[in-house]
């Protein structure tokens, strides 16, 4: 099952557990710790007094109590203190720890925070980093649904560098549908008159973001003829995806879960071979089959959708793409961070 990454509060989460970023007397504090023993009321405590505390990077189990699940598994992250004294190590320990104690008592969907990443110091890009791929690593043997949750976008950094080097290619990219309306002038009877109205459309307009079911480039051309028309849909979507992932010489388990999908929705779409995805899914596939650009936009089309310079989610796609990060998962961190829908 896939990573999602939600902007709410962790209290509010409806799944079977929720990750509480403690600390090590477990006895309640500041920030997520504060707000998830209040939500639960005294009932929590009173269990964590039993448990004699927690070591940094280990995890222990709780029953939720008032809060929208069944478990707290509370976790105590390490303090930043430069880089170089084991808190990476730690801060996995954190997540693989509390995704084995999930595990081992049925849990098909658990919560994070971004632990370590308040009062803690740990600096909140390289936290996000160590988050996602620990979660990542685990979710290859393992089906589960984990959230990591931030309450606002002041927790949630990407790479100062990434997020310039993506705002700056948006920048030369981007471009907006808009209207020009040239000047008017006094007629014979000294009204005016507009002398003209023109709608300047994105680039490569036959990319519209628009569902289509072929390029309407493509029936404009002279050199196209009708029956290459038509054969351009003769493929649906399924077929497509189904005949890359056997050319790339792929497993359908390692497809799906590196295009963050459900493994109830890849099956869906292995059954139906009409199944239209949405256009998240389709990119998703597109990029765990490591797609070219121009193959992407087929894949694309062949479940009724376009690229286009006229959208922000189209050319952060596009960014990835042409560096050949095919990294889903960092993928989602840059568009969550530009207030985009994510893939999968």
């Amino acid at each position: 099952m896939p990573i999602k990454i939600v902007r709410n509060d962790i209290t509010k989460i409806e799944c079977d557990a929720i990750v509480n970023a403690a600390n090590s007397t477990l006895l309640g504090g500041g920030g997520v710790d504060g707000a998830i023993h209040r939500a639960a009321g005294k009932g929590l405590l009173f269990e964590c007094m039993k448990l004699g505390g927690c070591k940094v990077g280990q995890a222990k189990l709780t029953k939720a109590y008032k809060l929208p699940s069944e478990f707290v598994i509370h976790t105590v992250g390490p303090k930043w203190k430069g880089g170089q004294n084991g808190e990476r190590e730690l801060l996995e320990s954190c997540y693989r720890s509390s995704l084995m104690i999930a595990w081992d008592n049925k849990c098909e969907s658990i919560a994070f925070p971004l632990i370590s990443s308040g009062v803690y110091g740990y600096p909140k890009d390289q936290a996000l980093k160590v988050a996602v791929d620990t979660i990542t690593e685990f979710l290859i043997e393992h089906d589960m649904l984990v959230y990591i949750v931030v309450f606002d976008k002041s927790a949630f950094q990407i790479s100062e560098k990434l997020f310039a080097d993506i705002a700056s290619y948006i920048d030369d990219k981007y471009v907006d549908t808009h209207f020009i309306f040239n000047r008017t002038r006094p007629d014979a009877l000294g009204e005016s008159t507009v002398l003209a109205e023109k709608q300047i459309l994105p680039d490569n307009f036959e990319n519209c973001d628009a569902q289509v079911s072929f390029c309407p480039s493509m029936v404009m051309s002279k050199d196209v003829s009708l029956e290459d028309v038509v054969n351009q849909i003769d493929e649906s979507f399924s077929q497509m995806l189904l005949r890359k992932i056997h050319e790339k010489g792929m497993k359908d388990a390692e497809c799906y879960k590196k295009a963050n999908v459900d493994r109830k929705l890849f099956s869906k779409i292995r059954s139906d071979i009409n199944y239209r995805p949405s256009k998240t899914t389709a990119l998703a596939f597109a990029i765990a089959l490591e797609l070219s650009l121009e193959d992407t936009k087929d894949m694309l089309m062949k479940a009724g959708f376009a690229l286009s310079h006229s959208n922000k989610f189209d050319i952060i796609i596009e960014y990835f793409i042409t560096h050949g990060n095919y990294n889903v998962f960092e993928i989602n961190e840059a568009l969550f961070a530009f207030d985009q829908s994510l893939l999968g």
